[in-house]
Formats: C-alpha cells, structure tokens, sequence
C-alpha cells in the first residue's frame, strides 16, 4: 500500500463539511426555536393587554353604576316639575314594579316641594292583585294627605287589569289612541299532568294534613268541588277588582257589564266607554295640563348588579315563566 499524503486532507475537509451542515442545522433550529419563544412571548403579552382591557372596561361599567346617582340631579334642585314614577313590566313582589318599589317613589314624589303633580307613567299587563291593591290604597292615601297636587295616570303601550287597576287611583287617566287598556278580569292559570303520567307509569305519593292543603296540585285529578272553591275564589277577587274601579272613576265610567268580562280595548274606545279621560302622552300632561313641562324621574333605578343583569337579560326566563302560568299564581289580567 503506498502512502498518500492528501488522504488525512480529505478526511478532515469531509468532516468539517459535515461540521459545517449540522451548525447550520441547528442555527436554522436555534432561530426557528427564538422565533417561537418570541412569539409566544409577544402572544402571551397580547392575552393579558386584552385581559386587562377588558377588565377595565367591567370596571368602568360598574363605576358608572356605582357612581351614577353622584352625578345626577337632585329632584330637590330640579325646580318646577311634574314627577314621574314608573309601572313598569309585570306587577309582582321582587319585580320592578312592585308595591314597595312604586309606593317608595310615589312618597319622595309627593313630599318633593317642586313637584306639582305626579305622573304614573304605566306600561304593563298587569299582574298581582296583592301588590296592585297595595299601591292603590297609598296613591288614595297620599291624595288625601296632599289635596293640592294631582295624579295623573298615562297609559304607554299597555295599562291592563293589575295596571289598570293601579291606574283607576288616579285623579284622571290618558292614554295613546292605540294604547290597550282595560282586561278588567282574574285568571289563575296551570298545568294537568294526570293522564301523562298514567301512560308513563309514574305514581304520585302525596301526604297531607288537611283535607284540601293538596288543592289544585297538578298531578291529581281536578275535582268538582276544588273547581267550584277556586272559582269562587277568582270570583271574589274580580268582585273586589271591579269595585275599586267604579270607585275610582265614579260616574265617568259607563254602566256595561262587558266592562268587566277581561276584554281590552284601544286607548280610542277607552275614551267612549269612561275608562280613560283623553289621549295624551307624558310630556302632553306635564305640559298642557300640569303646567310643569319638565319631568324628573322618582322611579327606583335598582342596585348596580341588578341592573347589570337585567341589560344582559337574565330576567327574560322570569317573565317567560310568568306568562305561561308556571309559577300557578292568581294575577290580575
């Protein structure tokens, strides 16, 4: 074998060749590798700025509800001015226009020195006949105690059976020519399951102290006699409805029985048949009739997160359920 001295040459330059492509190789992973640190880094920073972002913005809603009545106009500062309190939505306990909501209002609206009349603005079905005997009583209390200032009820889209019934305190009532107003009537209403569970052999287990403390129970059959007490029940209650509008309206109403059968009628029938006084708005009756054309607000404006979650429309299942009936409740409507 002879010698080669360029043998040990090529071997070396081989060798560093190969040296040559794996640094390559890994400098093109190392960049690759930095590449992606960095923008997981720059993705990450991005994740918590818009974290924060959007945070802050929570925040600054909730300030805003928090601080809202900092930077509103005292009533007692607003000069000369017609008050208004809200009906607003179903009439029932818990509800924006519950008893304890709207008689709150109606107090701080009546003792307001600047306040010349009050207004019910009403835009409502209706609803308990408790909460809306309640709030009729006290605007009949309050007009005793404050003869000089008037209250007038406006009917928006809706004034019908617990809202009308609210609305016949007042000392005169005005409504849209297309408002509905009226359903002078009761309703309880709920759901029979008896024959569905026969056909899917569930058993009802019941136990009671008190021969009728399981009336109406939606899972037993209907007897005459629970039909025949309710009904009288229901009867009553219409009875009562019924007085504490002739009451209120007095001879301004018309002698007419189908006055009190539940029908609704426009705000233009109204007029004919004396459930209303005249059509008008709001801003008519602070203007044309009070003589107070500004109008401030009593009407409770709720907690911060109440109304947070109204906005987001938790309350929707609430009044789904109302009226369909599920929670089986006497309402006026």
């Amino acid at each position: 074998m002879g010698f080669n001295p360029w043998a040990n040459d090529s071997k070396d330059a081989d060798a560093i060749k190969k040296y040559e492509t794996k640094t390559k190789e890994w400098r093109l992973i190392e960049r690759a590798f930095m590449g992606l640190q960095k923008e997981q880094r720059s993705a990450r920073r991005w994740g918590i700025f818009f974290k924060l972002l959007t945070f802050g913005y929570l925040f600054v809603i909730l300030g805003v509800f928090l601080f809202a009545d900092s930077f509103a106009p005292d009533a007692d500062d607003a000069g000369e001015h017609t008050a208004v309190v809200q009906v607003k939505g179903p009439i029932a306990d818990g509800e924006e226009a519950s008893a304890d909501a709207i008689i709150h209002a109606l107090r701080k609206a009546f003792k307001a020195d600047e306040a010349k009349a009050v207004i019910l603005r009403i835009n409502s079905p209706g609803g308990s006949p408790v909460q809306s005997g309640y709030v009729y009583d006290e605007v009949k209390r309050l007009r005793a105690l404050h003869p000089e200032k008037k209250v007038y009820a406006v009917i928006m889209d809706i004034g019908a059976s617990g809202a009308y019934y609210i609305a016949a305190s007042a000392d005169e009532i005005y409504a849209d020519k297309a408002s509905l107003v009226g359903s002078i009537g009761v309703i309880s209403s709920g759901f029979g399951f008896v024959d569905l569970m026969e056909k899917v052999g569930v058993e009802r287990r019941t136990f009671t102290a008190g021969d009728n403390k399981a009336l109406l129970d939606p899972f037993s059959p209907l007897q005459d006699k629970e039909r025949q007490f309710w009904q009288s029940v229901l009867n009553t209650t219409h009875q009562q409805f019924i007085e504490q509008v002739k009451l209120g309206r007095g001879d301004r109403i018309k002698d007419d029985t189908k006055l009190y059968s539940g029908l609704v009628w426009t705000g233009e029938q109204a007029v004919e048949l004396g459930l209303i006084d005249g059509l008008g708005s709001s801003s008519h009756v602070a203007r044309q009739i009070v003589g107070a054309e500004k109008l401030v607000d009593y009407t409770p404006q709720g907690t911060p997160l109440e109304q947070i979650i109204d906005q987001l429309g938790v309350s929707f299942a609430k009044g789904m359920s109302a009226q369909l009936g599920l929670g089986n409740t006497t309402q006026l409507r």
